[in-house]
């Protein structure tokens, strides 16, 4: 795929780049020169048994199929830059999964369209004409998206020299069916009726379609299957493959995996899988998809003609519930009975909140129906426009020109914008009419703002700042700096938002020095530019302005718990857990303080209940439960007919901004797939190849210790180390958490445990080395978790800048980029709570498979 657009309900904010159609002829695709392969990759953050590329942006693996010895990682790649953009293929091959020689480019890019995601076949039998039957073609089946229209269709091209040159079929498209969200083709000869089987994404529609073809040229439509499982994003990526069930041939059952963004179980990326029959035409999963929630006493279902004893302010909410389903084009769904709450009536630019009469606590739970945006609630945040408190203003820009302030580069123009510029979502939240705003000719402009010196005479400096979220120490920043002594000292950047709001920088360890603002946009991606205005230096902080869209329980007029949608006109499951707050007085609210896009709640169908409702997230069954697993598809034709997969270890929240250079982003360890029946059902689990251990070096074996309340080095600290392949087995005692800390040293560490509670396998990486690089980056991922006999088996891979953790079976996967010190090699073991036992750990030292 490319990178997936994000769904929306209102019109969403659109660059557009005019590009000249020229027409598609034969094209052989050049060799272009190898990589540098006597690079040193010993950059402090270049993976060391994980695929990345010399140089430059990588994201989904594709074409993944094996021929002539030689296991074949194609994948998305922008030949010109660090960040997402030219999508080409770039190509890399392997013989044993771990060591890779990356080759020239293989299929790029041109003036007409981008190459986008897809797979390869070797044509075998010569369906297509485009080799022999003595030396088969390898062809790729990719994505064309044409810069002109940004439609999709499937494409062809071909191979005849092992994947080394590459030509476009001169009858491109063979597949279109006019869409701009059609994308992502695996395809597999699928035996029982010598046909070519596609198995392609109707992305926004949260649809996977399957196809049939004798030719890999003409295409009969055989079925659709969803939208199910996950759908609060769009679906990409889609695989399909048969597998045993518990190793028995005699049962088979087909797994689809379907990749969504943003929506995941951990926000933003993720895989998704249904178990389930395929015969050939139709997918049949074995979960129908129905949900009954936990039973409880309705308090609220929005089903009168006002909303009764709930009040509000505002205009968002306007007199009572909206009959369903709400008057939307895009749809509304998952409501319960006949009314909902919904925001969206003038569109997005109302604001509000619909309060319910206080009640008392006096139930474990409370369920509810959430919907609409993705704006959660910021402690601290105000409602309502608050005046700024008083200071010095330093600039307003409400001038003609920005004055004494310098500017380099295009971003900036010659003096501040009245307001929205061409092309650009409504810009809110400055002052006055005057801001700086560098959504100058879209995107694509880059350059710097800077003020004259001053000195720091408050404790405070308050600005109003808005755009896009790349933070100073991104790759491609849009930021604002504050510098003193030549060194960045405080920043702040946007929200991927054209609505500005209120930043405030303590400046009590600053006072007295001199010091000077810089604004900067060097990015050129998506959100690429800066908004600011009204500069001012308090000894007041100002209070950022509320943009939620969410659900609240309040409890002496504070928020105790928050929840809200996930930029999908789908109402989905939500709870609250208020078993800490039996007996209290309690009220519920709905805001919606955004006037962006998506800047609307929906909700419905309140249930005091005994217990928590799950939502489609919770119910879903996840290939992987980390942040950082996307894409996920597997291999074509292995020699031993074993199934084995590989995704791109990154999140689109936060992908372009990871602070590697000079490459960005990098692929998981291949795995091997199998469906087993755990806790009495059937699941997909995955292990690291077995390959993996060829790249071991010194071992250090620890047995039955046990791990006193606290954290411990292991093994007195000989198997300290970057670059681990760890394997251990825990006994539950009464420890309430335990596992292991890796990577730790300088404050830094990053926690793989369990839970024993919550039966949960779980990776903290909030304290993992850089983590302010962009806000959704630091977290807690959780991946369910039993325990068997009473033991936790784990197996974690640890490298230069990524843990990839397999619990039990390997039906509890956790991956997780971390960003390190190169220092911070250690390794600790812990427990929380109480003490545990750990009976035994081996712990590798992994070889480089470039040494």
């Amino acid at each position: 795929m490319s990178r997936a657009p994000a769904l929306r309900r209102v019109p969403r904010r659109l660059v557009a780049t005019a590009v000249a159609a020229c027409a598609l002829t034969v094209t052989a695709v050049a060799p272009q020169a190898v990589a540098e392969d006597s690079r040193p990759y010993t950059e402090t953050y270049r993976p060391q048994f994980h695929f990345s590329p010399a140089k430059d942006w990588l994201n989904d693996p594709n074409g993944l199929v094996w021929y002539q010895g030689e296991y074949h990682l194609f994948y998305q790649y922008n030949p010109s830059g660090s960040t997402w953009g030219n999508m080409s293929w770039g190509h890399a091959v392997s013989k044993d999964l771990v060591r890779w020689q990356e080759l020239p480019l293989a299929i790029p890019h041109d003036d007409r369209e981008m190459v986008f995601s897809g797979s390869a076949v070797v044509d075998r039998n010569n369906t297509t004409g485009f080799g022999t039957r003595t030396n088969p073609a390898m062809v790729a089946v990719y994505t064309s998206h044409y810069k002109d229209s940004g439609k999709q269709a499937q494409s062809l091209a071909y191979s005849t020299d092992r994947g080394r040159t590459w030509t476009k079929y001169a009858g491109n498209p063979v597949l279109d069916i006019g869409s701009k969200e059609f994308r992502d083709p695996k395809v597999q000869w699928y035996a029982p009726t010598k046909s070519w089987l596609m198995t392609v994404s109707l992305s926004t529609e949260r649809k996977v379609r399957f196809y049939s073809s004798k030719d890999l040229k003409t295409w009969t439509h055989l079925s659709d299957f969803g939208p199910q499982g996950a759908v609060g994003g769009v679906w990409e990526c889609p695989d399909l493959f048969p597998l045993p069930v518990d190793g028995d041939p005699q049962r088979t059952k087909w797994a689809l995996v379907v990749n969504i963004n943003p929506g995941g179980i951990a926000g933003g990326s993720a895989a998704q899988y249904f178990v389930g029959d395929f015969d050939g035409t139709k997918f049949t999963p074995d979960d129908d998809g129905s949900y009954t929630p936990p039973a409880g006493v309705v308090m609220q279902d929005f089903e009168g003609a006002d909303y009764g004893t709930w009040q509000t302010t505002g205009t968002a909410f306007g007199s009572g519930p909206i009959p369903a389903p709400a008057p939307d084009p895009s749809g509304t769904n998952g409501f319960e009975g006949k009314g909902l709450v919904d925001s969206l009536r003038g569109g997005d630019s109302e604001t509000g909140t619909l309060t319910s009469a206080p009640f008392t606590v006096n139930a474990p739970y409370l369920n509810f129906k959430i919907g609409g945006g993705r704006h959660p609630y910021v402690p601290g945040s105000v409602m309502g426009d608050f005046p700024a408190p008083a200071g010095e203003v330093l600039a307003d820009f409400e001038q003609d020109s920005y004055g004494s302030w310098t500017t380099t580069g295009t971003a900036f123009g010659t003096s501040p914008a009245h307001g929205t510029l061409p092309g650009q979502n409504p810009v809110s939240g400055h002052t006055g009419t005057s801001l700086v705003n560098t959504f100058l000719n879209g995107d694509a402009t880059t350059g710097t703002l800077t003020s004259p010196e001053f000195t720091i005479t408050a404790k405070h400096l308050n600005l109003l700042v808005g755009g896009g979220n790349h933070p100073s120490g991104a790759d491609a920043p849009t930021a604002v700096r504050l510098i003193v002594d030549g060194k960045t000292v405080r920043s702040a950047t946007g929200a991927d938002s054209e609505s500005l709001n209120w930043v405030s920088w303590d400046l009590g360890d600053l006072a007295g020095r001199t010091a000077r603002i810089e604004v900067v946009d060097q990015n050129t991606g998506g959100w690429g530019h800066i908004l600011l205005d009204q500069v001012m230096l308090s000894d007041t902080p100002a209070r950022p302005r509320s943009t939620e869209t969410t659900v609240n329980l309040l409890i002496d007029g504070k928020v105790v718990h928050s929840a809200t949608g996930a930029d999908s006109g789908t109402l989905d499951w939500a709870s609250f857990d208020l078993r800490a707050h039996q007996g209290k007085q309690a009220t519920i609210q709905i805001v919606d303080m955004n006037t962006a896009g998506w800047g609307h709640v929906m909700a419905d169908h309140f249930v005091a209940a005994d217990q928590s409702a799950r939502s489609n997230l919770q119910r879903a069954d996840w290939v992987d439960y980390g942040k950082d697993y996307y894409a996920a598809v597997s291999w074509e034709d292995s020699p031993d007919g074993k199934r084995r997969m590989i995704g791109w270890m990154n999140n689109w929240q936060y992908g372009n901004n990871t602070p590697t250079s000079p490459w960005r982003g990098a692929q998981s360890i291949p795995r091997e797939m199998a469906l087993r029946t755990v806790n009495g059902r059937i699941r997909l689990t995955q292990q690291p190849v077995s390959t993996v251990a060829s790249l071991h070096g010194p071992l250090t074996s620890v047995r039955s210790t046990r791990i006193a309340a606290g954290s411990m080095p292991l093994a007195a600290g000989r198997a300290d180390g970057k670059a681990l392949d760890i394997r251990a087995t825990f006994t539950l005692s009464d420890a309430k958490r335990f596992g292991f800390k890796v990577r730790t040293g300088q404050g830094q560490e990053t926690v793989i445990g369990y839970d024993r509670e919550t039966q949960e396998l779980y990776v903290d990486r909030t304290r993992s080395g850089a983590v302010d690089f962009h806000r959704d980056f630091p977290g807690i991922q959780r991946a369910p978790l039993t325990a068997k006999n009473g033991k936790v088996e784990l197996r974690i891979l640890v490298d230069w800048s990524s843990v990839e953790v397999f619990g039990g079976q390997g039906e509890a996967v956790i991956t997780d980029q971390i960003f390190p010190s190169p220092d911070s090699d250690g390794i600790q073991l812990f427990a929380e709570g109480g003490s545990a036992r750990l009976d035994s750990a081996n712990v590798w030292q992994m070889r480089s498979y470039r040494s």
